[in-house]
């Protein structure tokens, strides 16, 4: 089995945690890879066993960080990789296991003592093309221009679900709907489900309320005059200018988010981290 080796990069204790979990397992037979970006913030690694994360090819990756470590672990590896989640993040809403349980979780998970939880992903087409990440968490669609609000109309399957004005809009999956969405006024979602939570973005009309529909939804958003520009951000990790006028699609992704989990439990977990965060 091969390993690969991910951590937060702005966080000593998450770097130094991640060079322990490398020597446990190579010590225990196994061969490990650490990607670049660690690396250069802790060059004790073995220099021949660096990767950059586009070029990793292995069987697990250990993400020792917060939810924007394994977004960042996401949008950069091209294969769905099972993912063992350390938390060294804020509330880590995708973490596993807290710091003091690597370990015992690895130990586990070597043991067969785990399963695998997937969730699902959004793909987006702008014009026709898809030249962005897949999203695990959520496509924010906003206004270009600070303090000016877009005029906004999106389709579900087709038919005009909403038109309005607004600094922008959010589709968001569940997993993702403990983020951007949420803070918007979105409903918390049960991870377990599959479907696309659309939340506007501080609408001027109080009528244009958050709407749930189902994963096998085609979602077309569409900016009307005046028209200016948008910025798409994906995850809150990657960004890019939209022209004015631009066609944006958004449909379930093929590929899926594969975590390693011990524990079934969903309540109280998620609403516990929840009432945490506010």
């Amino acid at each position: 089995m091969k390993f690969g080796v991910v951590a937060r990069r702005d966080k000593e204790e998450a770097l130094k945690l991640a060079y322990r979990v490398y020597d446990f397992l190579r010590i225990s037979g196994y061969d490990v890879v650490v990607d670049s970006e660690t690396y250069q913030n802790l060059p004790q690694f073995d220099p021949g066993r660096v990767l950059p994360l586009e070029e990793f090819d292995v069987d697990v990756i250990i993400v020792i960080g917060g939810d924007g470590t394994i977004l960042r672990v996401e949008h950069k590896t091209k294969r769905d990789f099972p993912i063992l989640s350390i938390n060294m993040g804020t509330l880590g809403f995708l973490t596993e296991v807290e710091p003091h349980e690597t370990f015992f979780a690895l130990s586990r998970f070597l043991g067969g003592e785990y399963y695998i939880d997937e969730r699902m992903k959004l793909r987006t087409y702008i014009n026709g093309e898809n030249v962005i990440p897949d999203a695990l968490n959520e496509n924010a669609i906003l206004t270009g221009i600070p303090g000016k609000i877009v005029h906004l109309k999106y389709y579900v399957d087709g038919g005009l679900a909403d038109e309005f004005r607004a600094d922008g809009i959010i589709i968001a999956t569940p997993t993702g709907s403990t983020g951007y969405s949420l803070s918007a006024g979105g409903p918390f979602v049960d991870p377990r489900l599959e479907l696309f939570v659309i939340t506007p973005l501080n609408p001027i009309a109080l009528g244009s309320r958050p709407m749930v529909v189902p994963s096998t939804s085609e979602i077309e958003v569409i900016s009307l005059p005046p028209e200016r520009e948008l910025i798409l951000a994906v995850d809150g990790q990657f960004y890019t200018r939209l022209e004015p006028g631009a066609d944006i699609k958004i449909r379930k992704s093929p590929r899926k988010t594969k975590f390693i989990r011990f524990s079934h439990e969903i309540y109280p977990r998620y609403p516990l981290r929840l009432k945490r965060r506010f």
